[in-house]
């Protein structure tokens, strides 16, 4: 009896054993697969979590060595760029862009306190406003993906889209307005976050204009 009882017992755990082994056999291969998949994935293509930061620090390398002093100095302290605007014969009105106002490029060479100029920053929509006022004109929305290899995607570093949307308004910036996709301010940029900024771009240009102005025992004496 003790014998049949054992045997019938053995034959369960037998068949238990046989319907349970091919789900047990998954769960283990899916396992291994989870564990040993990233790695493999990082080895093979060779990821380096320092990448971002080196491309950032090589991209600001390169914004440093095309814009001047003051402009870097403007970068690195407020963290955009402020870019005259380049038609300084057309008068800036506010709600209306200078370059849809049906004039031709101007020949005169961008200057300070020109009618209207840009704020630049980056992945965010270049603003177009009204020098002396500070009243906000328009959005233009652009984009430069990365089309670099093997690691290419939708977003340069910070620096290098602050640099091509620079290099595009100072190297035609009919065509970047005509390209770029103009919405009325606010669409995607706070206003009230925009005029903050204009604020602390003119308390940084006069702190910068009273550290560099000499002092009057510093003059030489005649």
């Amino acid at each position: 009896m003790a014998l049949g009882l054992a045997t019938a017992a053995l034959l369960l755990l037998v068949l238990l054993w046989e319907v349970a082994r091919p789900r047990l056999a998954h769960a283990v291969t899916l396992r291994r697969v989870r564990w040993s998949t990233p790695a493999r994935g990082l080895e093979a293509i060779g990821y380096d979590p320092g990448r971002e930061r080196r491309a950032e620090q090589r991209a600001r390398a390169l914004l440093r060595s095309c814009v001047n002093d003051e402009e870097w100095a403007m970068y690195s302290d407020l963290g955009f760029l402020r870019v005259w605007g380049g038609q300084t014969n057309v008068l800036a009105r506010a709600g209306e862009s200078p370059l849809r106002a049906g004039a031709a490029v101007g020949d005169a060479p961008p200057a300070p306190c020109a009618p209207y100029a840009y704020l630049i920053y980056p992945h965010r929509p270049i603003v177009a406003y009204v020098s002396a006022t500070g009243a906000l004109l328009s959005e233009y929305c652009v984009a430069f993906p990365d089309d670099s290899k093997p690691f290419g995607s939708p977003r340069l570093p910070d620096s290098d889209d602050v640099l091509a949307k620079w290099l595009a308004l100072v190297g035609d910036e009919r065509r970047l307005i005509a390209d770029a996709n103009m919405h009325l301010p606010g669409r995607q940029l706070d206003p009230d976050a925009v005029r903050r900024d204009l604020q602390r771009l003119a308390r940084w240009e006069r702190n910068r204009a009273g550290r560099e102005r000499p002092r009057a025992d510093t003059l030489p004496v005649a």
